[in-house]
């Protein structure tokens, strides 16, 4: 049975079933029962048959998605355990409500729709999947997720049927181990089993794709050679002590030991390859899209508070990863690492502008015995036994739960980014020595030229597009909402280039205020300029709006920004939705490879810029607008300007790139992106006017002091007395 959207939303199964239909869930249904129990269920009726039970999925778990906020469904499922109808009731999906068919996320999840769950609540089956929509991969997953887990709940609890399913249980307790453990090397551990490993070349995923019939993924490879790595992947339960000590070390396992709860368990995940495990269209508040944890039916998926990243691995011998994750399974999964369990990791690859295709592979984790005690009692099933803590000998009595490595992650991560690092400083530093140095630099308007656009495809290829070090409103609301619920160094330390830059910025902004930032250190910035520049050299007509509407229309920036700073008052994830109007994330991070809405809005502002130079910086950058408030406090003015300058000459007013000079001369320093050209003209002495009398009047005076010409004698220089003229003898 399809499923559709309502058109308004309530809170509890109460209010939803008041806008549902019993046939909408079952065939020939006639009433709904009053719900019943803890999370409530509503049984369906036909005539007097009971012929199943219809729930909100929100009730039974975690089904919060990309938004932050849950997604609601009510599910229908009969007393067999087959799911007969899903219906969407309640959402705050940005990506559902913008850009994709609503047709497309019907049909992902209709793919669910008929499964019996009776096989995967027993364990003797895995959870179906349903079918990933390329652009909403975290809004479906989330999804199906969320309606497997709750129908699993459900059926080993016995409401459907009166009777529970029984989860597979093994005849004897097995338990990991507990006590210091040992330190082994990454060989020994590889070796037994305690690390598992998925390796794939690209031509293995090539063919995979090939026999799922999908021949256009299998042609578009990440590289043309098949023989190279895809992901050479590894994981590991770090809640094991032998396993922990050894791939963390003794300091940092012993942190994590007392980070976790009783029952709660953590792995550790660590990739190489062209493929990321993690995406790169990962966010703060959003979900690791590309690997679900999967036990005994049931899933999950980590979100950003689950994870912790680190820069290398302790155990001998262990090689370089690029990317290694420490994940806390999330507290609502009943995971055990005692039992099986799998690691699936989604292959997406891209059949065109805007759409993907997705493969799973799994990576099955058993843990060795030597790891295991047995008792002849069975334990529970889903009661995971507690991590073991460290002996005394081992866990430091001033370690601070805060931190679950031997030293701070922050310095982990600049360790492990020493060279971008590197090099993002030594660039603010020539940045800083030509903002010091200008008047020597804009004297020379041909070499100044070629420095600024260098460094401005500095900025858009290395900081933007190869470092994704592009600073949003988003950093700017998030550092408020963290000054109010509960500031933290380290979470900001934790992206050591957009801690740079916005050290850099604050910095600036006592000197210079927002331009270098808006001018030189923003990678949208710098390609908004780079293509306007190509527009002039092809002749393409400029656009200068008359000053009324020009001054009308710049304050726009600042009325977004105080929209969004509200919404961040009410909530965060709202606001970083609505920062959106920031086209960052599309054209710098993500480099276009996202849906058509998107896409289109970043390439209709750049193709506006092509006329009228930087107008998004001008009229609709919130980011611009917030700096500029602060940029107010600047202690220096190193912009020069001559009396000149407004009356009666408007030159550098008319030739301002972002027309930010006023008709009576003074430089509006919100609007100035430091652009330096009213510098150049200031020095420059053959199309400045006050310059140009200067030299006029330096020639005359050279003329008229002259050598002789043909044997004349030179003229004399002339000394006033009184206000006369007392003339000078000539040399002897």
């Amino acid at each position: 049975m399809a499923w559709a959207l309502p058109a308004a939303a309530g809170d509890g199964l109460d209010t939803f079933l008041a806008r549902a239909t019993p046939a909408e869930f079952f065939s020939g249904a006639e009433r709904f029962g009053p719900p019943q129990g803890e999370p409530p269920i509503a049984p369906v009726y036909r005539r007097g048959d009971l012929l199943g039970h219809v729930y909100l999925n929100s009730d039974f778990g975690n089904a919060t998605g990309y938004s932050g906020k849950p997604i609601k469904l009510l599910v229908g499922i009969d007393t067999g355990g087959v799911i007969r109808a899903i219906k969407l009731v309640d959402h705050k999906e940005p990506i559902v409500l913008i850009g994709i068919p609503e047709a497309r996320i019907i049909t992902a999840m209709n793919a669910l729709i008929g499964k019996d769950m009776t096989a995967v609540a027993s364990g003797a089956e895995r959870p179906p999947q349903v079918d990933i929509v390329s652009g909403a991969t975290v809004t479906v997953l989330v999804m199906g997720d969320s309606v497997v887990r709750s129908a699993v709940r459900l059926l080993r609890s016995g409401r459907l049927s009166g009777r529970a399913v029984a989860a597979a249980a093994p005849t004897e307790e097995r338990r990991i181990e507990d006590g210091p453990g040992t330190v082994r090397s990454w060989d020994e551990l590889l070796g037994d089993g305690s690390i598992r490993r998925l390796s794939l070349t690209v031509g293995e995923v090539n063919a995979a794709f090939a026999a799922a019939g999908n021949a256009a993924a299998a042609a578009n490879a990440e590289t043309e050679d098949p023989g190279e790595t895809f992901i050479d992947l590894h994981v590991a339960p770090v809640s094991v002590p032998t396993i922990g000590r050894s791939l963390l070390g003794d300091e940092a396992y012993a942190r994590l030991a007392e980070r976790l709860k009783p029952g709660r368990h953590a792995i550790l995940v660590a990739g190489e390859g062209a493929y990321s495990f993690k995406g790169s269209g990962y966010v703060r508040g959003g979900i690791f899209d590309r690997i679900e944890l999967q036990q005994d039916g049931a899933s999950t998926r980590f979100r950003d508070r689950h994870h912790t990243r680190l820069g290398a691995l302790a155990a001998e011998g262990a090689p370089d990863f690029r990317e290694i994750a420490l994940f806390v399974v999330p507290e609502e999964f009943a995971f055990d690492p005692a039992e099986p369990w799998q690691l699936e990791l989604l292959v997406q690859r891209a059949v065109g502008a805007r759409e993907k295709a997705f493969l799973p592979f799994d990576l099955g984790y058993g843990l060795p015995e030597r790891y295991i005690r047995r008792a002849a009692t069975a334990h529970t099933q889903g009661q995971a036994p507690a991590a073991a803590a460290p002996d005394a000998a081992t866990a430091p009595a001033s370690a601070a739960p805060a931190d679950p490595f031997g030293e701070p992650l922050w310095q982990r991560i600049w360790k492990a980014n020493a060279v971008p690092v590197a090099v993002t400083a030594a660039a603010i530093a020539l940045l800083t020595l030509i903002f010091f140095f200008q008047d020597m630099l804009v004297r020379r308007p041909r070499l100044f030229v070629w420095v600024r656009r260098g460094f401005l495809v500095f900025t858009l290829v290395w900081l933007g597009w190869i470092m994704n070090a592009q600073l949003s409103v988003v950093n700017v609301i998030t550092f408020t909402s963290a000054l109010i619920t509960g500031f933290s160094w380290e979470y900001f330390l934790a992206a050591p280039l957009v801690f740079l830059l916005w050290f850099a910025v604050a910095a600036a902004l006592l000197f210079w205020g927002r331009g270098p930032f808006c001018g030189w250190l923003c990678p949208f910035g710098a390609l908004q300029e780079l293509l306007n520049n190509l527009a002039q050299a092809l002749k393409l007509p400029q656009l200068r709006l008359p000053w009324g509407l020009h001054e009308r229309l710049w304050p726009v920036k600042y009325i977004i920004f105080l929209v969004l700073f509200g919404l961040s008052l009410h909530s965060v994830a709202l606001a970083e939705q609505a920062a959106e109007i920031e086209p960052f994330k599309t054209a710098i991070i993500l480099k276009f490879a996202r849906s058509w809405p998107f896409v289109l809005y970043a390439l209709a502002l750049l193709a506006i810029g092509l006329f009228v130079e930087r107008f998004f910086c001008r009229y609709l950058c919130p980011l611009g607008a917030a700096l500029a408030i602060p940029g107010r406090i600047r202690m220096f003015e190193w912009l020069k300007r001559w009396p000149e300058c407004g009356s009666p000459c408007h030159r550098c007013a008319k030739e301002c790139p972002v027309q930010s000079i006023h008709p009576e001369g003074h430089i509006n320093v919100n609007e100035c992106i430091y652009c330096m050209h009213c510098q150049e003209l200031y020095h420059d002495d053959q199309r400045c006017p006050h310059m140009i009398q200067l030299r006029a009047k330096r020639e005359r005076w050279r003329a008229q002091n002259s050598p002789a010409v043909e044997g004349k004698a030179p003229n004399r220089p002339v000394i006033t007395h009184g206000g006369k003229p007392v003339a000078v003898p000539a040399e002897t």
